[in-house]
């Protein structure tokens, strides 16, 4: 179902938006009880943080007839496929102990936990080349390990968890890693995206730029993540927000938004004054799927939209969608090719942010 998007006026400055905002804190203000019972409508789009891979995109991409070829060169924009080290192991952190695995037998182990093993085929094999390459990118643990086995990095289930059919995602796509530049680069992927990806540098605070993980369009993510809504009671939205809180809760304002457009910085207002905090603080705190959100406050029977001065749509414009251009697969046997670097950004693929 087509979620009702609010969209800011056209027009809206910092100073009518402060206006309005005010006019909404005087009401509550006013009336104690009125706040009490006021409740926090959140409407958003997306599971996870939004860079890199949406995986119910790649399913609905591989639905369409688009190979695993096509499906990475989409999400990780200019990039090519290329052949890992032979022999590489990967540290991986199960418990409090680091266990050494074989690349393939490792991603056996990931492909089956991330993916839904009835999937389409070309869905299994794009997550087998980024679960791969995002597995020799990583220093989650710096010298010690790679990966941890969960979300901080990407879930790995070892042997139990292994299927015909993810298993053959792997063996058809054996060794091959995505490259930027000749190099492997962080392949992230996360759950979905709600119709957009977003740039790296918007989702993940202090994040570089980099040029395989911008925004790009994802009409193929049609999955029950794609929207939802959420209502929250301000007595429990003040609790949850307390850490950041000044006074008593008074609502959000959103300052600036990404190109999907997900929450960059927001500011927390209460009744004692604002706070700045940052769109994946503020998702976390509040517990929400993703930082593609948009709120508004009802008070008894009447909602009012919550000031956003990021000026930006709702729903992003979907240019139609044409097969990506992609090399040749590297050829079966090859040598080298490639070779992990030394100081890649560890980070969760699958809905966190980057480890520190």
């Amino acid at each position: 179902m087509r979620p009702t998007y609010h969209r800011p006026r056209a027009r809206t400055t910092r100073r009518r938006a402060r206006w309005a905002s005010g006019l909404l804190l005087a009401a509550l203000a006013a009336c104690a009880p009125c706040a009490s019972a006021s409740t926090l409508l959140i409407e958003g789009a997306g599971d996870g943080h939004g860079v890199g891979m949406s995986q119910d995109g790649a399913y609905g991409f591989a639905r369409h007839g688009f190979s695993y070829q096509q499906i990475l060169a989409h999400y990780y924009t200019g990039t090519t496929l290329g052949l890992a080290p032979p022999r590489s192991v990967v540290r991986v952190l199960v418990g409090s102990k680091v266990q050494k695995v074989p690349l393939e037998r490792y991603v056996r182990g990931v492909v089956a936990a991330e993916m839904p093993s009835g999937w389409p085929l070309p869905a299994l094999e794009a997550q087998a080349v980024a679960s791969r390459t995002y597995a020799l990118t990583a220093h989650a643990g710096g010298s010690r390990f790679d990966v941890y086995s969960d979300t901080r990095s990407q879930v790995y289930l070892g042997v139990a968890a292994e299927t015909a059919s993810t298993n053959s995602a792997v063996a058809a796509t054996a060794g091959q890693v995505v490259l930027y530049a000749g190099r492997p680069v962080p392949t992230y992927f996360f759950a979905s995206s709600g119709g957009m990806t977003e740039n790296i540098e918007n989702s993940f605070p202090g994040a570089a730029p980099e040029p395989w993980l911008i925004a790009v369009a994802d009409p193929y993510d049609t999955g029950p993540s794609s929207t939802w809504k959420l209502a929250i009671g301000y007595t429990a939205a003040a609790q949850r927000l307390r850490p950041l809180l000044r006074g008593a809760f008074r609502g959000i304002e959103v300052l600036r938004r990404g190109v999907s457009p997900r929450i960059i910085s927001a500011e927390i207002l209460g009744s004692a004054g604002a706070t700045p905090v940052s769109g994946p603080e503020l998702a976390a705190l509040l517990g929400l799927n993703s930082t593609w959100a948009y709120f508004s406050v009802r008070i008894g029977n009447v909602v009012h939209r919550e000031p956003d001065l990021s000026r930006q749509p709702h729903i992003p414009k979907k240019p139609p969608v044409t097969a990506p251009v992609v090399p040749a697969a590297p050829a079966a046997g090859a040598q080298g090719g490639a070779q992990a670097p030394g100081n890649a950004v560890g980070a969760s693929a699958t809905g966190g942010v980057p480890a520190g």
